[in-house]
């Protein structure tokens, strides 16, 4: 029964955006007769309807659980495709239900039955917005990559590393890729001509599935640091957000997906560290599992990696969820910099100079780029990939160069 009743709130939600919409339609464009036009466009209107409630019902019914990419991949893609349409429609709703309400006034305090068309056509203008919108994030706004340049001062940075040049990029989310190399190629290009001194990626390598790497090792490999690569898997790396057929296939997708790290060339950290020697003097590297708070698993382990660099007293802490910093990490460490990812910026909001805002900012104090506090830093990398939504609306995929400076 509840099946059943899901199906029908979501049959009769886009119904009643469809009727109204097209009633709206049919009041601003009543003076237009061309009846070959008037067909055509209630075919396709009523065809995109149509389409979407068959697909959901279609989706209900299929009891097997996505267990590939290219599905999940599709379901993303009609999302995107679902907002492209109903968010301007509702927009339309928004001006002509006002409309409507003044008609009404209109007709019971001042017996006006003249209808105005004003607010509606208004309406129908302003919906243009969100639909340019909506399309260059995805088709244009995902793919335009920025590099955010930082410069942090330590007093305690080994003099050896001053200058030290890392770039970080964070959930790459390699099935929404959707197989397109070229993109790809662009980012390693864009990062190679940095000439970083090392490579940092902060998790969500994939959506849910090992697989998704295939094809892409050849590109990501080359990806080339003086000083090495070195990455931590974020939550949708262990494959938490699909039914698995058994609890082994699960725990073999998670050593598939360990294995493509090492051969992408990252030395994946698991609760532990590493160290980066320059000349005798050192700084180290730390990775935990993701840690994050309800509802995302808490499978990091800060104490275990602080326990391998006890002896440096500069450290660098990879960890994919920013709310960590805030919990584990400052006040309560002698962890210089965090760099974390995850956010995603929610892949919409704006930045202009030193303003930004996003809805992901409510849940997320911390949600992207620079955090002081007191000498310790955390930097948020909005992600290179998309999840969800299919693109990005004024939060573009991120690349992140820091360089470490002594004081």
């Amino acid at each position: 029964m509840r099946f059943i009743f899901s199906i029908f709130q979501v049959v009769f939600f886009i119904l009643i955006i469809d009727l109204y919409v097209f009633k709206a339609i049919n009041i601003v464009c009543k003076k237009y007769h061309n009846k070959t036009i008037r067909i055509i466009f209630n075919i396709f209107y009523w065809g995109i309807s149509v389409f979407f409630i068959i697909l959901f019902i279609c989706v209900r019914l299929n009891h097997k659980e996505v267990r590939d990419y290219h599905t999940l991949t599709f379901f993303f893609n009609i999302i995107g495709i679902f907002l492209l349409f109903y968010v301007s429609k509702i927009v339309i709703i928004i001006f002509h239900l006002i409309e409507d309400i003044i008609c009404l006034i209109r007709r019971i305090f001042i017996k006006n039955k003249n209808r105005i068309r004003i607010i509606s056509k208004i309406g129908f203008i302003i919906s243009i917005i969100p639909f340019i919108f909506i399309f260059y994030g995805m088709f244009y706004g995902r793919y335009n990559y920025k590099i955010n340049y930082n410069e942090i001062k330590y007093d305690n940075l080994p003099q050896n590393f001053n200058g030290f040049k890392i770039v970080q990029i964070s959930d790459f989310h390699l099935g929404t890729l959707n197989g397109n190399n070229k993109q790809l190629q662009k980012i390693v290009s864009i990062i190679n001509s940095l000439k970083p001194d090392v490579i940092i990626f902060t998790g969500d390598l994939v959506n849910n599935f090992a697989d998704e790497v295939k094809g892409t090792e050849s590109i990501i490999s080359k990806l080339k640091a003086k000083y090495g690569k070195y990455s931590v898997l974020g939550n949708h790396d262990y494959g938490d957000y699909t039914k698995w057929r058994s609890p082994v296939d699960k725990e073999n997708n998670l050593k598939q997906l360990i294995l493509w790290h090492k051969i992408l060339g990252f030395k994946l950290l698991l609760n532990r560290a590493d160290s980066i020697n320059l000349n005798g003097q050192k700084i180290a590297i730390l990775g935990v599992e993701n840690w994050g708070l309800p509802p995302f698993h808490k499978y990091g382990n800060i104490f275990e990696a602080l326990d391998d660099a006890k002896n440096i007293p500069f450290k660098i802490l990879l960890s994919h969820d920013p709310s960590h910093w805030s919990k584990e990490v400052k006040d309560q460490t002698d962890i210089a910099l965090t760099l974390s990812g995850h956010t995603h910026g929610f892949q919409f909001g704006y930045k202009f100079g030193n303003k930004q805002w996003s809805p992901i900012q409510y849940k997320y104090p911390q949600w992207s780029g620079l955090y002081k506090d007191n000498n310790q830093y955390l930097y948020v990398n909005t992600g290179i990939g998309v999840i969800g939504f299919p693109g990005r609306i004024g939060m573009p995929p991120e690349i992140t160069v820091i360089v470490l400076k002594s004081k």
